[in-house]
């Protein structure tokens, strides 16, 4: 019985599904209860980073199981598959952040493999966590088989004597209790409420940041990342996104005809005007590279600087995933972007219509708390800044959202510290000065390797009051929950020799984001000198596995951190094979 919407010998499925010479193929699908019907329909792989590591993943599995039921109603064959998810916040901290950001790779590469392995047509990928939503966006492009991507939704926010609290304020409690400023059992109690439900991370972080790219970029359906994974409502996003793989087959709107130029531009303007993690600046450039499109960290950072920011979320403001849902959501962000003619509106989305089109369905107008007019934002710029100078000439990333312009100048000496632990264990102990610039090398993305966040660190120095007071610089990461003058991404990194592996204790290092420079006051002729004398790059114990393998094919961070050439050196394209 042959499905007669779609026509299977255009399709990759055919290679497992047609024609006398797939018959014990089909013995397979029989021996799973496949029909007959099924086995010549379209084949749609549904795609989760479910685990049980963390609550950001914990509801996918069920949350795929309407995903299917929608590919079902559409005509499809829906094939459910799982990959890896290394979760950022049991990581943090600690060795298993080195694990962090390759798993993104990782899972898009899996995501890759398993649908090539078994020819499927379309992919829905579900993701709930900081890495395996670029992940999951950048197999879709990679792929370029018709996608849409769905968030696994934010958790609840918890409640302590009255007020909202989230995980963020557990890590920034660790510093207030290794000060002396709170007790063993107000952490006690703060960590078992924090957290109250499934979902990832409530506030403007690495997960919600992604998760707005994904309706901005095109790859999800309007509004459907705003629901809190609790929320059953979220089962009628996954149907319509089922259904709507199966428009996007019929039509053949691939996942390159949806992110193009105009979607990343229109992407970094929600990850600026919500004051979105600095993870947005190594993200997009990552999914640019699978569609071999040039579109690198100085042009995220350019969309940043001339956009402006309006969104009032934690951790620079005061609101969470969940009140944002509630005003709107990104559908209403991204029509006051549009007011202020910041939206390319002809980009297609994954319902089939034009941004454009999705827009004038919008009726919800802005809050004013939540989202404020874009005519009167919160600043003029981005919640997110780009630097460079002599101590970053690939570039740097600095989230300024919530942060006075006259916190956003710093100048003081060095403070240098050749690995994460060095400089937590210091912080810890109080063995720094006020006006020193903290600076963590040698954990850059082929240096540390890992490129891991240094929240811990950083929620350490705000704990203890004193986030205004020092900078940190680093050719690591940052977390979305990260506040303070944290300037990450400073490229080349100490692993390439970059001048940050330069810097001695007492160098006079300058951080100017209104102005977007970073340096250090060391002329050309020093710089040169002290790289002659360089020893070269840190010896790590990761001289085997995964890791190893990371460090040795990863790219700057500038280009997004990738490890493979990327579309512009494709021969093969998947989908018309």
């Amino acid at each position: 019985m042959k499905n007669s919407r779609f026509d299977k010998s255009k399709l990759p499925s055919r290679h497992v599904t047609e024609g006398p010479s797939r018959a014990p193929h089909r013995s397979y699908f029989y021996a799973m209860g496949i029909s007959e019907e099924e086995i010549h329909s379209p084949w749609v792989g549904v795609a989760t980073c479910w685990n049980e590591a963390a609550p950001c993943n914990i509801a996918l599995a069920r949350q795929a199981q309407s995903v299917k039921q929608g590919v079902k109603k559409g005509g499809g064959c829906p094939r459910e598959f799982t990959t890896i998810t290394v979760t950022d916040g049991v990581a943090m901290g600690h060795e298993g952040m080195r694990s962090s950001l390759a798993s993104r790779d990782w899972i898009a590469d899996t995501v890759e493999l398993t649908m090539r392995g078994h020819c499927y047509d379309a992919l829905v990928g579900l993701a709930g966590c900081d890495k395996s939503l670029p992940g999951m966006m950048m197999a879709m492009v990679r792929l370029n088989v018709p996608s849409v991507f769905i968030y696994g939704g934010s958790i609840l926010p918890g409640k302590l004597n009255g007020k909202d609290v989230v995980v963020q304020d557990v890590f920034e409690a660790v510093g207030q209790h290794a000060a002396g400023n709170m007790s063993d059992a107000e952490l006690d109690i703060l960590e078992r409420v924090a957290c109250p439900s499934a979902g990832a991370c409530g506030g403007q972080y690495t997960a919600n940041t992604m998760a707005c790219v994904s309706e901005a970029i095109g790859l999800a359906l309007m509004n459907s990342s705003g629901a809190p994974a609790p929320y059953e409502s979220r089962d009628q996003y996954g149907l319509a996104s089922g259904e709507a793989v199966m428009n996007l087959i019929e039509k053949n709107i691939r996942a390159r005809d949806v992110v193009t130029r105009k979607s990343l531009e229109n992407a970094a303007r929600v990850v600026a005007c919500t004051g979105g993690s600095t993870n947005g600046g190594l993200h997009l450039p990552a999914i640019a590279h699978e569609a071999g499109i040039e579109f690198d960290l100085f042009d995220v950072c350019d969309i940043f600087r001339d956009t402006p920011y309006f969104v009032n979320l934690r951790p620079g403001g005061e609101y969470v995933a969940k009140d944002l849902y509630e005003v709107g959501g990104v559908p209403v962000v991204m029509r006051e972007l549009r007011r202020a003619g910041l939206i390319h509106e002809d980009c297609v989305t994954a319902s089939g219509k034009t941004i454009g089109e999705e827009l004038d369905l919008v009726d919800r107008e802005i809050d004013g708390k939540v989202i404020h007019p874009v005519s009167a934002p919160l600043s003029r710029t981005g919640g997110v800044v780009g630097l460079r100078g002599n101590l970053a000439p690939d570039g740097a990333i600095v989230k300024v959202a919530g942060m006075a312009p006259e916190n956003q100048v710093f100048t003081g000496p060095a403070r240098v510290f050749d690995c994460e632990e060095d400089a937590f264990e210091a912080v810890t102990k109080r063995q720094y000065e006020e006006g020193q610039v903290i600076v963590i090398r040698n954990e850059g993305p082929a240096g540390g390797p890992g490129m891991r966040e240094m929240l811990a660190t950083t929620a350490a120095l705000s704990g203890q009051g004193m986030g205004k007071k020092v900078a940190l610089i680093t050719d690591g990461r940052f977390s979305g929950a990260t506040r303070g003058f944290c300037v990450g991404h400073v490229g080349p990194e100490a692993a390439h020799g970059g001048p940050i592996a330069l810097l001695k204790d007492g160098d006079m290092i300058t951080i100017d984001a209104i102005r977007g420079e970073i340096s250090v006051g060391l002329t050309d002729e020093e710089l040169a000198a002290r790289k002659a004398d360089w020893p070269g790059p840190r010896a790590t114990d990761y001289a085997s596995g995964a890791l190893w393998k990371y460090s040795q094919l990863v790219g700057k961070a500038r280009y997004g951190a990738v490890t493979h050439p990327g579309a512009a050196r494709e021969t093969h394209i998947y989908m018309d094979q």
